[in-house]
C-alpha cells in the first residue's frame, strides 16, 4: 500500500509538473534574463562584448531556452557599486527575472551579492573577479563563467620565474579587483623565489600613469606585472611603450590589460606577455566556429568578454533543457546549473563545488595585433575556494 501510495503521488507530482509547463508553453510565458552590466562609461565594451556573445548563443538555440522564447532585461550597472542594490532588486522584484545576469565590475559584485542572498535570486556573473563571490561570499544560487582575480594572475607568477626574472614591480588601481590580481601573481613569484621591490596602487580610476613609469625607470627591476583593464588597459600599455620601458623592462599583465583592446594598442602592445582562460587564436573547431559566427553576427571579433556571455547562454540552454524549461523549481535549476559540462570556446569547462569553473589557463603574447599561444600555463586550474561553506 506504501509503494502504491508513493507512485501516486509521484504521478501526480509529474502531472502537476507537465502541467505547469504546458501552461508556460500555452501562454508563451518567456524566460526573463536581467543584465546588469554597464552599457555606459569604462566598460562599456565589456557589457556589450558579453550581451552579444550570450545572445548569439541563444540564437543558435533558436531563440529559446527550455523550448521557451526570451526576453532581456538590460539595466546599466554603470560600473557604479552605489546603485549596486537597488538595480539589483529591481530586476528581482520589480522585472521578477528568471536570472540575473552581470557585472563587470567587482565592487558592484559586492552590492549584487548582497541582495541574491537575500532574495535566492539566480545569477551568473560573467566578468567581476571578486574572489569572494565564490569562496567566503559563496551561495548556491551564484554561479561564475568568467574567472577570480586569482585564477588568471597566479600562472603568471611562475612563469615570471622561469623566464629569468627575480625582481619585479606591480602596479594595478587601488582596487579590489586590482590588488586581488596583483596579490596573486606576487603569491606565485614568490614561492618560486623571486622579490617583489616595489607595489604601485593607482587611485582608480586614474589613467595618469607618468609618475609612476618614472619610479619604475628609477627602480628599474627584471620586468612589470600589472592588471589595468578596458581603456585603462590601452593607456598604461601605450604609456609604457611611449615611455620607452618596454625594450629594456618586459611587460606582463593580466590578460585583461590587453583583451578587446588589441586595436586600440596598435603597435605598443607588441611583445607583451599575458596569461588568460582564452585567445582568440585557439585553433579548436569550436574556437574557430565561434569566432566565425559572432564576426558573421555583429562584424568583429570576439574576445574573452564575448566568450564569457556565449558561455553563460550555453549553460543556461544545457541546463533549462535539462529541467524541460521549468524555471519554477529554482533548486532543480540550480542543480542543473552546478552539473553542466561545456566543451567551450576557451577549450572544457565545468564547474568546482563552489560554482567557478575549472579552465585552462594560456600563456600568450602579442604578435602582429593577435594573441598568440605559447603554451597552456596551467591546465584546469581550479581556484582555491577553501572558505566556501556550502
Amino acid at each position: 500500500m506504501k509503494t502504491n501510495n508513493t507512485t501516486l503521488t509521484s504521478l501526480l507530482g509529474a502531472g502537476f509538473l507537465l502541467a505547469g509547463q504546458l501552461a508556460m508553453a500555452e501562454d508563451g510565458e518567456p524566460v526573463k534574463l536581467g543584465l546588469m552590466l554597464p552599457y555606459t562609461g569604462t566598460y562599456t565594451a565589456l557589457g556589450e562584448a558579453i550581451t552579444n556573445g550570450l545572445k548569439l548563443a541563444i540564437e543558435q538555440n533558436s531563440g529559446q531556452l527550455g523550448g521557451r522564447e526570451v526576453e532581456y532585461v538590460q539595466l546599466d550597472s554603470e560600473a557604479n557599486p552605489s546603485k549596486a542594490p537597488q538595480n539589483m532588486s529591481r530586476l528581482v522584484n520589480s522585472d521578477e527575472v528568471d536570472v540575473v545576469i552581470g557585472p563587470v565590475h567587482s565592487g558592484v559584485a559586492m552590492g549584487m551579492l548582497r541582495v541574491a542572498k537575500q532574495t535566492g535570486a539566480i545569477t551568473i556573473i560573467p566578468n567581476a573577479g571578486l574572489g569572494a563571490a565564490t569562496n567566503e561570499l559563496c551561495m548556491p544560487n551564484v554561479f561564475r563563467t568568467s574567472h577570480n582575480m586569482w585564477q588568471d594572475s597566479y600562472p603568471m607568477g611562475k612563469v615570471a620565474y622561469d623566464r629569468g626574472h627575480r625582481e619585479m614591480v606591480t602596479i594595478t588601481w587601488d582596487y579590489a579587483g586590482g590588488k586581488e590580481d596583483i596579490a596573486a601573481f606576487e603569491e606565485a613569484f614568490t614561492e618560486a623565489g623571486g622579490e617583489i621591490i616595489e607595489q604601485i596602487l593607482v587611485p582608480f580610476p586614474s589613467t595618469e600613469f607618468q609618475s609612476y613609469l618614472t619610479q619604475i625607470a628609477s627602480l628599474n627591476p627584471d620586468a612589470v606585472y600589472t592588471f589595468f583593464a578596458g581603456g585603462g588597459g590601452v593607456s598604461f600599455v601605450r604609456d609604457y611603450a611611449a615611455a620607452g620601458l618596454k625594450e629594456n623592462i618586459p611587460l606582463l599583465g593580466s590578460g585583461f590589460m590587453t583583451e578587446g583592446n588589441l586595436a586600440a594598442l596598435g603597435g605598443a602592445g607588441e611583445g607583451v606577455l599575458t596569461t588568460l582562460h582564452y585567445a582568440e587564436t585557439l585553433e579548436s573547431e569550436e574556437n574557430q566556429s565561434f569566432v566565425a559566427a559572432y564576426q558573421e553576427a555583429y562584424g568583429e571579433m570576439p574576445d574573452a568578454y564575448a566568450v564569457h556571455g556565449y558561455d553563460t547562454g550555453a549553460m543556461l540552454i544545457q541546463a533549462l533543457d535539462a529541467v524541460e524549461g521549468d524555471s519554477t523549481d529554482r533548486d532543480a535549476l540550480i542543480d542543473a546549473l552546478a552539473a553542466v559540462e561545456l566543451q567551450s570556446p576557451r577549450g572544457p569547462l565545468r564547474f568546482s563545488k563552489s560554482h567557478h569553473p575549472i579552465q585552462n589557463i594560456y600563456l600568450r603574447e602579442i604578435r602582429d595585433g593577435w594573441h598568440e599561444v605559447l603554451s597552456v600555463a596551467h591546465e584546469l586550474l581550479e581556484s582555491p575556494d577553501a572558505d566556501c561553506q556550502m
